[in-house]
């Protein structure tokens, strides 16, 4: 998937590890050792642990379940055991079955762990591991997957500060030397649109990209109302995605999708950025920490400049998409519609989507496949830790309306996450005596 003709892509390869439509690797040589997960009979049974079992976590266990392998979910991980009930309600309902027959979920109670450590538990069980918990867990968790040596399947964004993402790149570096498969949930990568399109403007069908947008604008999400006696803990865990150590607000839950695109079709990372947020509409207690809007420049070494939006507002303009300029022509869209256009409109390719298949199934197809025949393919967390940390230092020039550049934004010690995991600890931001959280105020702001 490297066009070893072209000597500046295959130099930015090397350094940044950013390869498209999913970092492909090779397999394993002839005659190498395999590390702990391999599989070399597609025979085997691959067994697989869920950590996080709400909503995405659900839905990648069911893709994970509906590859052709044979796959079998034998462990379940929580905060919350009625998460873990209502994923292994649900996964039962659809009644996969292996080819003799047997549940492809077969999860004892003494395979469902419950609580902050609980990931450790049912990672031990397992050849592969889902990542699915809010993402401010997410750097533990890869972490402790890459230590016990497990292929890994982790949803984005991958961590919600610097310290986070650091722990997120030098854990991708062990799994690289470990030759353990990781897949990150920014399917994008694996959907044959953006895989087709984005090929061919590498290839130079636009020549080079001067610029580009790039928008996750819609009306929000869910919120949940705070309880009687609920502890903080629990209440910000119920709703973790209004506070920035477990989301890192919606520039980098979201958002990080079109970031991450724009970082692949620049194939590089920003060296800076500047831009502007606030509360306008969704401003109440109830939303937490966050910003409902983002609009963020980064600019790239060469110049160019990305625009980036996100926002939240209800009954207003939606779009998630992105578009992006060359000095021979353009992209307007990635959807069903998607064509390389000349200025005057004329096309210079047009993609049939109609058979591109579900991207969050192919991601998952690929992995097990690779797994099931001994493999070592993907190797994606490298670009999710920097497409995360793309979106983060984005949030970081909204928060503190400064310029913000890559170096400074990776090397933050500025850390989110509580110093204590417990139901009755408190995180670092706590409301005041009317339940309103301290927000962020550009120019007073210390985001970096």
């Amino acid at each position: 998937m490297i066009n070893e003709s072209n000597q500046d892509r295959r130099g930015f390869l090397k350094t940044s590890g950013l390869l498209t439509g999913g970092a492909l690797l090779s397999s394993l040589p002839f005659g190498a050792t395999a590390g702990p997960g391999y599989h070399f009979s597609v025979n085997d049974t691959i067994k697989i642990a869920l950590i996080g079992c709400g909503g995405r976590g659900t839905g990648a266990a069911q893709q994970a379940l509906s590859t052709k392998q044979n796959v079998k979910i034998v462990a379940m991980a929580d905060a919350y055991r009625d998460r873990i009930d209502d994923a292994y309600k649900s996964l039962m309902e659809r009644g996969a079955k292996a080819a003799d027959g047997s549940p492809k979920v077969e999860v004892p109670e003494d395979h469902k762990f419950v609580g902050f450590d609980a990931y450790k538990q049912a990672i031990a069980l397992a050849d592969v591991v889902i990542l699915a918990t809010p993402p401010g867990f997410r750097p533990s968790h890869f972490e402790e997957a890459v230590r016990q040596g497990k292929h890994i399947f982790m949803e984005k964004p991958v961590a919600t500060d610097a310290p986070g993402v650091r722990k997120v790149l030098a854990a991708a570096e062990e799994a690289k030397k470990k030759k353990l498969n990781v897949v990150v949930g920014l399917q994008r990568h694996y959907q044959p649109v953006y895989r087709e399109m984005i090929k061919r403007i590498h290839d130079g069908a636009l020549g080079d990209i001067v610029g580009g947008q790039v928008y996750w604008v819609s009306g929000g999400v869910w919120q949940k109302p705070r309880k009687p006696n609920q502890t903080e803990m629990d209440y910000q865990m119920r709703n973790w995605y209004y506070f920035n150590w477990l989301c890192g607000d919606h520039i980098n839950e979201q958002h990080i999708h079109n970031i991450d695109v724009a970082n692949w079709v620049k194939q590089g990372y920003p060296v800076s950025c500047q831009g502007t947020g606030g509360r306008q509409v969704r401003n109440g207690k109830d939303y937490g920490e966050i910003f409902d809007h983002h609009i963020v420049d980064f600019t790239y070494a060469d110049g160019t400049t990305i625009n980036s939006q996100c926002r939240h507002y209800e009954g207003t303009y939606s779009i998630v998409d992105e578009k992006f300029l060359g000095t021979k022509g353009k992209i307007d869209t990635f959807g069903q519609k998607s064509a390389l256009l000349l200025y005057k409109g004329a096309p210079l390719y047009v993609h049939n989507s109609k058979a591109d298949g579900n991207p969050y199934q192919i991601e998952h197809d690929e992995l097990f496949d690779a797994i099931a025949k001994g493999q070592y393919k993907f190797a994606d967390a490298e670009n999710g830790a920097k497409s995360t940390m793309t979106a983060i230092m984005g949030r970081m020039a909204t928060y503190s309306g400064k310029v913000v550049k890559w170096d400074e934004a990776l090397n933050s010690q500025i850390d989110l996450f509580p110093a204590t995991l417990a139901w009755d600890a408190m995180p670092k931001s706590l409301p005041d005596k009317d339940g309103v959280y301290p927000i962020a105020v550009p120019g007073k702001t210390i985001a970096v």
